[in-house]
């Protein structure tokens, strides 16, 4: 059994869709204060941050052997109260890392996983339909090659650093870079300012794949639209979309290039 481990967002619906479709079983791992959206009538196992250790014992009494890390969550508030004495010890190795980006914490979280002794899968293994062909899906044929190249550059410098997973780029100069808020976040901050830029998107140099992959999807597009984007690029191979013939749809009624480079 597997054991979709997450929260918010479109991701977590689509990956539970795409078992059921193959006929497996799954188990749904709700993290406080994250709910899952749109599976109010699935069953799910609802656990604490502070009490990651006994999630662990209890995904083995279901008889669960392999995780899928899929979904939005914010670094939760923490209640050092909570901890529960199967977590104490989990915790003091993930201390270092919850002082660095979330790709070193992620990263950490993994390892615990792992340690215990289960399989970690990616999104994209789970529904690999969700990874699309490189081109231009629909009918806009914009290809600002120019800018793409500028936004992978500036990227994977950032990369190092363990910013963020997307900018905005028009003729060469960035106008803006996620960061811990999220891409939705930068969207919205560039509501009417973005004057036909390029959205670019893709996974950090050298980041583990199974975890934190990005998506884009139809809500992606309607923020884009309004910002005032003309291309989003994203990385071939590295990007999720969600929902392909509404997002591409999305894109062709707002003029907006959908570019899988």
């Amino acid at each position: 059994m597997i054991a979709l481990i997450g929260g918010t967002g479109a991701l977590p619906p689509a990956l539970a869709a795409a078992l059921q479709a193959a006929d497996r079983p799954f188990l749904l791992c709700e993290m406080a204060g994250f709910p899952f959206d749109d599976m109010a009538d699935l069953p799910r196992h609802t656990f604490r941050v502070e009490q990651i250790g006994t999630l662990l014992a209890d995904l083995r009494a279901k008889g669960v052997t392999e995780v899928c890390l899929a979904g939005a969550i914010r670094r939760p508030a923490f209640d050092p109260v909570a901890i529960d004495a199967a977590t104490a010890p989990i915790l003091a190795r993930l201390a270092p890392a919850m002082a660095q980006g979330d790709d070193a914490l992620l990263r950490a979280v993994v390892g615990v996983f792992e340690g215990a002794g289960f399989i970690v899968r990616g999104a994209h293994d789970l529904a690999p339909a969700l990874l699309p062909k490189a081109g231009v899906l629909g009918q806009v044929q914009l290809m600002p090659e120019g800018d793409a190249t500028r936004a992978a550059a500036v990227h994977d410098a950032l990369a190092a650093s363990d910013v963020g997973q997307a900018l905005v780029v028009r003729r060469g100069q960035v106008l803006a870079i996620e960061a811990s808020f999220g891409t939705d976040f930068m969207l919205d901050t560039m509501e009417g300012r973005a004057g036909g830029a390029l959205f670019y998107k893709a996974p950090k140099a050298g980041q583990d794949l199974r975890i934190d992959l990005p998506v884009v999807g139809p809500d992606t597009v309607a923020r884009a639209a309004k910002a005032g984007i003309a291309c989003i690029a994203i990385a071939a191979g590295g990007v999720m979309i969600l929902d392909q013939i509404a997002t591409i749809a999305a894109a062709d009624a707002a003029g907006i290039s959908l570019w899988v480079r």
